[in-house]
């Protein structure tokens, strides 16, 4: 593992950095996607189960499987990977949006309208501030799947550190296959810890 290190380190950064940007640029995809829609199911309810039912089944497919059918449509790179990172991520965020905006008590709203604030000021200084903390632990998960699976877009040639361990299962290497593993675990477990901390300075500010 040490000699891998010394004599393809910057390979190592290279894939690492595209393992992240192909991460960030599905998570903020994700983010776009989920957070408005759960904010179309809380508002109309007739068709929160549309939406929400829409997601669940296309969660169902593996990712994996939606790499591959969408190869024949965006061809191999990074747009594949994308789609089918966002179809996996997009699902925590929506359930925790409508979660969040669902749990603010009642008697909050009403007291907002009744000092005078427009629907819209209601919706941004109440309810979103106080649903933030759930959106944020359903972004967290989202991002946390997406970089466990963007190992698999190596395999349509989007690169990342899945390269690595596809390297090591073709070549049988255990090396390659820990190294991989063990960059793509750390890799998830500092997303984890920085959403977790943003979600206590988030609490810290909502019970101040």
């Amino acid at each position: 593992m040490q000699s891998y290190f010394q004599s393809s380190g910057d390979r190592f950064l290279a894939m690492l950095l595209a393992h992240i940007q192909i991460s960030l640029l599905s998570l903020a995809i994700a983010v776009l996607i989920g957070v408005p829609a759960g904010v179309l199911c809380v508002r109309y309810r007739r068709g929160q189960k549309y939406i929400t039912g829409l997601f669940s089944v296309l969660r169902v497919i593996p990712s994996l499987a939606i790499l591959l059918l969408m190869v024949p449509i965006l061809g191999t790179g990074t747009a594949p990977a994308v789609v089918a990172l966002v179809i996996l991520a997009v699902p925590p965020i929506l359930m925790n949006t409508v979660a969040g905006l669902e749990g603010v008590a009642p008697f909050l709203l009403e007291t907002a309208s009744g000092i005078g604030m427009e629907p819209r000021q209601v919706w941004t200084r109440v309810r979103f501030p106080l649903a933030a903390p759930m959106i944020l632990t359903g972004v967290k998960t989202a991002a946390v799947e997406i970089v466990a699976s963007a190992t698999l877009a190596a395999k349509i040639g989007a690169g990342g550190l899945g390269d690595i361990i596809f390297a090591g299962i073709g070549l049988f290497r255990t090396d390659l296959l820990l190294i991989g593993g063990i960059s793509v675990a750390l890799l998830s477990l500092a997303t984890g810890l920085l959403f977790s901390a943003a979600e206590r300075i988030t609490m810290r500010h909502r019970t101040a």
